[in-house]
């Protein structure tokens, strides 16, 4: 069990710093290239932004479903990577459908990638809020008629 926790905590501190570098390089990408989306001048192009963090989120839970995928699969926790895939995708979004089952000794470490992955997508939805905050696409304007809207 201890080997069990020992592992788990490792997955634990390295898909934090993965999604952590992820969303550095998401500000990055949004800092140096966000001109090109023009954000501040056309809800198009806010839009677009929107979109490029969206898919860039998708992408860093992406890598972190398959690092524990690859973690299953190298411990024969699961007989073929499909199914490691499959499992760890389901524990990670919490939804668990529980048709593909792990061993009893990997339980836990399965079960810390589901409080593991809860936290991760939580921080996601807080950085995507704080994104369309800064770009002032969550402003309440576009809620009134357009000539009672101040130029």
């Amino acid at each position: 069990m201890i080997g069990n926790l020992a592992l788990a905590a490792f997955m634990v501190g390295l898909t934090v710093v993965v999604h952590f570098a992820g969303l550095l390089l998401l500000i990055r990408l949004l800092r140096a290239r966000g001109h090109r989306f023009r954000a501040h001048e056309s809800a198009i192009g806010q839009g677009a932004a929107i979109v490029v963090v969206v898919l860039g989120l998708v992408g860093i839970h992406t890598a972190e479903i398959w690092l524990y995928a690859v973690v299953y699969f190298i411990q024969g926790a699961l007989a073929d990577f499909e199914a490691a895939l499959y499992f760890s995708t389901t524990s990670f979004t919490t939804i668990g459908y529980g048709d593909v089952v792990l061993d009893k000794q990997w339980r836990l470490v399965s079960a810390i990638e589901g409080a593991n992955g809860l936290l991760l997508f939580g921080w996601s939805t807080a950085f995507l809020f704080s994104v369309t905050a800064r770009m002032r696409t969550l402003e309440h304007d576009w809620l009134e008629h357009p000539k009672q809207r101040r130029l």
